[in-house]
């Protein structure tokens, strides 16, 4: 449990504790000390991009942090199957697909829902091997994406969608922009339409909401970078779609390991914080989810931003030694790692191999653009999870 700074040190310089981990800072008794602990209550506000932890004891908060999650998977994972089927056509075009055979394991959620799923839980892993957490408390929803859409549905309005008597989704697209161009408005006098992708397909997907009409010719400027299209990209209801999925196998999972764990809803959770008189943040959120009223706060909030663990390295030619990429470690330093430059601490998102690096914090302030190698001190080597310690409070 949460102690004085002076009695930290005093058990470091007596050896009668270790260094547990540096942020955030944990010390771990080397001799044994009973079993006696105190009830702590891990709230979840559990998100598509962001995550509220908040770790509550009867008397006080004693651990709060904002994470947030990474949204490149889609769109690495396009990446990655377009190399594979490029290798496939230029190597094995002989050989009938073996793809066709796999059977999906039941239960089986795409990869990037999965990874998000792998996250909540590992997320409350890290709190539980620093702290005694005895239940875990998740905030869970349900959404209905045809009721978001359409407020006035129901009974059999659910069976007859947007699309019902199109035979596809591009007859569709044509019809609701009522077979005209949405950038010129006819005014080109191209008389043949396509269908435009307003955000990447790997990204937006096949949906109307991320299709528009436009002309051949204005089709063709948008795709050569000539002209920018006045169409606002569809948000999208990833994030409603994310948490209807996994809500129930987040407090399963979390059953199943060893947790006493709890679920509550938004509704509850939107209530208690305007009796607390909180601001709307996904730690205060999380806090009051721990069943926090009148503890005192933790005037301290971790940041926390998950990355890449390693990038993949295109090599020059077959079988070369030569990577396009800078070395993994370039004196001393790689990618991600925590540093320390003139007082200032942050961490490496730029590197040369001249032994410069472009040193950050979290929230993207650059401390330095290019710090000289010899100017850094290490104090944290690069994980999953970066994490930075605040003084104030963050509203997300």
């Amino acid at each position: 449990m949460p102690c004085l700074p002076q009695k930290a040190r005093k058990l470091l310089q007596s050896k009668k504790a270790i260094v547990y981990q540096k942020t955030p800072y944990t010390i771990q008794i080397t001799n044994a000390t009973g079993e006696t602990t105190q009830p702590v209550a891990l709230g979840v506000d559990s998100g598509y991009l962001k995550v509220g932890l908040s770790a509550v004891t009867p008397k006080r908060e004693v651990y709060a942090s904002d994470v947030r999650l990474r949204d490149d998977t889609v769109k690495l994972n396009s990446e990655r199957r377009t190399y594979r089927r490029s290798r496939r056509n230029r190597k094995t075009w002989h050989r009938q697909p073996l793809f066709l055979n796999r059977k999906k394991p039941e239960g089986w959620l795409a990869p990037s829902i999965q990874h998000k799923l792998d996250s909540h839980l590992k997320l409350v892993d890290n709190v539980s091997n620093v702290l005694p957490v005895t239940k875990v408390i998740v905030e869970v929803a349900s959404f209905d994406i045809q009721k978001i859409k359409n407020p006035e549905i129901s009974g059999v309005g659910y069976q007859n969608g947007d699309q019902k008597g199109y035979g596809n989704v591009r007859e569709y697209v044509l019809y609701r922009d009522g077979h005209k161009c949405r950038h010129c408005k006819g005014k080109s006098g191209d008389t043949k339409l396509e269908v435009h992708h307003v955000k990447s397909r790997q990204t937006g997907g096949d949906s109307p909401e991320n299709l528009a009409t436009l002309c051949k010719t204005c089709h063709g400027a948008a795709t050569r970078g000539e002209i920018v299209l006045k169409i606002h990209p569809f948000k999208g209801f990833m994030a409603e779609t994310f948490m209807s999925m996994v809500r129930r196998r987040i407090v399963g999972t979390l059953n199943s390991r060893g947790y006493r764990v709890i679920h509550t809803y938004g509704y509850l959770t939107k209530q208690g914080r305007k009796n607390l008189e909180l601001p709307k943040s996904h730690v205060n959120d999380a806090f009051v989810i721990a069943g926090g009223k009148y503890q005192e706060r933790s005037s301290d909030v971790f940041l926390s931003q998950q990355v890449r663990k390693c990038n993949r390295k295109l090599f020059k030619g077959e079988r070369s030694h030569i990577p396009n990429t800078a070395a993994r470690e370039i004196f001393g330093f790689r990618r991600y790692d925590k540093v320390q430059f003139k007082g200032a601490a942050g961490f490496i998102f730029g590197r040369r191999t001249t032994g410069y690096f472009d040193i950050r914090t979290l929230d993207g302030i650059k401390i330095h653009a290019s710090a000289k190698h010899q100017n850094l001190v290490l104090l944290e080597r690069a994980t999953t999870l970066l994490t930075e310690r605040r003084d104030t409070r963050i509203d997300a």
